[in-house]
């Protein structure tokens, strides 16, 4: 059962119709939707795409028909596609339309924050844009100050594969040290959380009043922490999962108002997009998908900052930065299971073998595989034509080098 006081609310601010459609909503299933990675193309169709429809606001976006066990589509764990709500890729789609106004020297790469990252769908959609847009010339530094959430964020980092994307885990004011820095800043903030009702009961259970005003108060510190490090003329993407003025509108007046900026609302025509007064609302019953609030604001001029090296990123003792190819250990250079599933990776570096989903599944669940006619050494497994890591074939046996903490835990063998 939603919170009263929460349907008032919506109610007061959306009117009833459109509350009525929330809680239509709510007592549905809510649809799954990936976005596809544009930098793996499959060699063949995916049979979790059938019949998929695109989301209207993300070119990479798919809306499935049915929601399937992604842990066991090998593509999955290849990175050929991310599990990602339909709403909640509103703020980089946001982002897409605003990239043209930034003002770039051609001497460095775009600079883009995405402070609160984890578990990485934001991270991951702006990694595609970026190198879309940019090719090879911009870094992403995506940070999660919660370590736990950080080393999930990590792995899809990884599993993305893009080389360009930084991970890091400190305190958003640890950013302030890197001064006018960031050409972007996309700050998906903690929330109240009611874009997650119907996903999380305990998001409705924990709903109050009071809870909205702290996540509103917490919000504007964040976003304080972190100001100095998005240059003048710079862009910040604010979003939440939440539907209360307070954490959004209100919020997004305060940047403006109090740090220095300028609100910029690009057209939107997509059908059951809300307008407000500062930026957009996804709302379940009007969109598929659990909802999103979504504003830009452009930082006002100011005193030039002193220029930032990239090697001021080592103070932030990054989780990850680029990738390793892989380790000497005697004679043998032992690839890293991250480099197969990196954009970096050439291919033709190691040998190849193609395998079934049956076989794949044995790879993904970490199992001893006999290739009896697969190359001796070390040989880059493949699904689709995608890589998804590599064993030591020694003829009785391949030793696989899948990572212990990625591998499937579901007992695979009553699924294949």
């Amino acid at each position: 059962m939603l919170p009263e006081g929460f349907i008032s609310t919506l109610s007061a601010s959306l009117g009833t119709a459109v509350a009525d459609r929330f809680r239509q909503a709510m007592e549905q299933p809510g649809p799954a939707s990936v976005r596809l990675h544009p930098f793996k193309p499959l060699s063949s169709p995916d049979p979790v795409l059938e019949d998929a429809v695109p989301v209207a606001w993300s070119p990479f976006g798919r809306i499935l028909k049915r929601r399937p066990v992604f842990t066991l589509d090998p593509l999955f764990h290849a990175g050929a596609y991310y599990v990602q709500d339909s709403s909640a890729m509103f703020p980089v789609a946001l982002f897409r339309r605003l990239a043209g106004t930034l003002d770039v020297p051609a001497d460095r790469p775009v600079r883009v924050l995405d402070l609160c990252a984890a578990p990485g769908g934001k991270t991951t959609d702006l990694a595609a844009t970026l190198r879309q847009l940019y090719g090879d010339r911009f870094l992403l530094v995506a940070n999660e100050v919660m370590r736990s959430r950080a080393a999930v964020l990590s792995d899809n980092v990884a599993i993305w594969g893009d080389p360009n994307v930084t991970v890091t885990s400190v305190d958003p004011k640890a950013f302030a040290a890197l001064e006018g820095f960031f050409d972007v800043v996309v700050a998906d903030v903690p929330c109240s959380g009611e874009g997650m009702f119907r996903k999380d009961p305990r998001a409705v259970a924990e709903w109050s009043e009071d809870t909205v005003r702290l996540c509103a108060s917490r919000q504007r510190r964040i976003l304080a922490d972190m100001w100095p490090s998005l240059r003048s003329g710079g862009l910040l993407i604010y979003s939440t999962c939440t539907f209360a003025q307070a954490e959004n509108d209100d919020n997004v007046s305060w940047v403006a108002e109090t740090l220095g900026g300028e609100v910029i609302r690009p057209a939107c025509d997509d059908e059951g997009v809300l307008g407000t007064a500062c930026g957009y609302l996804l709302v379940p019953g009007l969109v598929p998908g659990e909802g999103q609030y979504a504003a830009a604001v452009r930082k006002g001029e100011g005193p030039a900052p002193s220029r930032a090296p990239a090697a001021s990123l080592e103070k932030l003792h990054p989780l990850r930065q680029g990738v390793r190819k892989g380790t000497w250990k005697g004679k043998d250079f032992v690839p890293d299971p991250d480099w197969a599933l990196s954009l970096s990776y050439e291919r033709g570096s190691f040998p190849e073998w193609e395998l079934d989903r049956q076989t794949a599944l044995h790879f993904l669940h970490r199992d001893v595989l006999v290739l009896p006619d697969a190359p001796r050494g070390f040989v880059l497994m493949t699904f689709h034509g995608l890589p998804l890591g590599f064993v030591k074939n020694v003829g009785s046996r391949c030793n696989n080098l899948h990572p212990q903490g990625r591998r499937i835990l579901m007992d695979i063998n009553d699924c294949i």
